[in-house]
């Protein structure tokens, strides 16, 4: 199937590892032109040095922190001068959970994940509506379905709610904004995050592992390509009886019913 990517300019940010790098190689994979944005320099650029060997468009890193306003402003300016112009932007960027979030981290995962995604919208989403075509995704998470951490669900659940309000304030434009939910998704980081919580369970890894497994409708756990997949199809023109709404792509929940 033909997504119709090629040539589409996208900016996709939390692109130097696990699910952002997966979409940002499937964005790369249609014929897309990429700005690659991350905070870390140095890996952002062995990215772009890998992707670009198998691009037939133009892949650009630009380091940019999405929790500081006065970072997106900047990266937004490149991006425009760069590929002058981005039809495509897919928010990413997130601060990794290391343990338990407590309530206290609440103010910085807002601020990465909900105001940056924002600010990053709202950067891009103009001159979309202006061309009259653009795709916005953010990926956010299933802990927005679920309880079990406040930090988790509210940020979560915060940028399924500013979704849907951009869906409605852009739709008309020509502008579709979607919010993808992955699971427990399986990236490079996967074996040091099941060891630090078979640590803290007193399991073995893969006892974890399979528990984790048996939730899930599908019997496994998603891989980021797998979740890849789906963004890079929202991103496309064929997508467009999608907007404003969810997308669950962690393999299923056993036992629940979202209707």
């Amino acid at each position: 199937m033909d997504l119709k990517l090629a040539g589409k300019r996208a900016v996709v940010t939390g692109a130097s590892r696990g699910i952002g790098l997966a979409i940002a190689r499937g964005l790369v994979a249609e014929g897309a032109h990429v700005v690659l944005v991350a905070r870390d320099a140095q890996r952002l650029t062995r990215v772009q040095d890998e992707l670009a060997a198998t691009s037939n468009g133009q892949v650009i890193a630009v380091p940019c922190d999405t929790g500081d306003a006065a970072s997106i402003e900047e990266m937004a300016a490149a991006a425009h001068a760069r590929l002058r112009g981005v039809d495509i932007l897919v928010n990413c960027a997130a601060k990794v959970n290391t343990g338990p979030m407590r309530d206290d981290d609440l103010d910085e995962h807002l601020a990465v994940k909900l105001q940056g995604y924002l600010r990053c919208a709202r950067a891009f989403a103009p001159g979309m509506a202006e061309r009259g075509w653009g795709r916005i995704i953010s990926i956010s998470g299933l802990a927005a379905r679920q309880t079990g951490s406040v930090v988790g669900s509210v940020r979560n659940v915060a940028v399924a709610a500013m979704t849907k309000n951009l869906a409605d304030e852009y739709g008309e434009r020509g502008v579709n904004v979607t919010v993808v939910h992955p699971g427990f998704t399986r990236t490079e980081r996967t074996p040091d995050t099941l060891a630090a919580m078979a640590d803290a369970q007193g399991r073995d890894p893969e006892a974890v592992q399979e528990s984790i497994a048996g939730a899930i409708s599908i019997g496994r756990i998603v891989t980021a390509e797998e979740v890849a997949a789906v963004v890079v199809f929202l991103a496309s023109p064929l997508s467009v009886a999608i907007t404003g709404d969810a997308v669950a792509v962690g393999g299923g929940t056993r036992g629940v019913i979202v209707y």
